[in-house]
């Protein structure tokens, strides 16, 4: 099963755009994560509704960041992309009859749903601006010839 990207790719684009000193077209977003404008457009449509990001049509048009990374957590950018599915795994059936697959499903679900609660609850805890914060060191790192990964 391919993994759903999705958060990352969105938080790869948040990034970028926070750092430039102009609005990024749709174009440019795209090759940042080798995909089609299209579906930048539609996902940062998600964003814009929730004042996270703007747009700007004609010459020097584009997306920016809209919102202060201090006040927007990772999971509200999570519930902003539709809050994808956390795990690929789940239960073979949803309703069996089978006594054994009733005890497994009770089981795996209990253990799936601490484990997302926690995912959840761990990424209310950081700010778009700690991400920065982090890019930022990376980028200093980088520059001053310590290249080690």
């Amino acid at each position: 099963m391919r993994r759903d990207s999705k958060l990352s790719s969105i938080l790869h684009l948040l990034l970028h755009m926070a750092h430039s000193e102009r609005p990024l077209t749709s174009e440019e977003l795209a090759g940042f994560l080798d995909t089609n404008p299209v579906l930048v457009r539609r996902t940062l449509a998600g964003l814009r509704e929730r004042g996270y990001v703007g747009s700007g049509k004609g010459h020097g048009g584009g997306w920016v960041v809209t919102a202060d990374l201090q006040q927007v957590t990772l999971r509200d950018i999570y519930e902003a992309v539709g809050s994808p599915t956390v795990f690929a795994m789940g239960n073979r059936m949803d309703n069996p009859e089978c006594l054994v697959e009733k005890a497994v499903n009770q089981s795996l679900a209990s253990a799936f749903e601490e484990a997302e609660a926690l995912l959840i609850q761990r990424l209310s805890n950081v700010t778009l601006a700690e991400l920065s914060e982090r890019f930022n060191a990376e980028y200093a790192q980088h520059r001053g010839g310590n290249h080690e990964n």
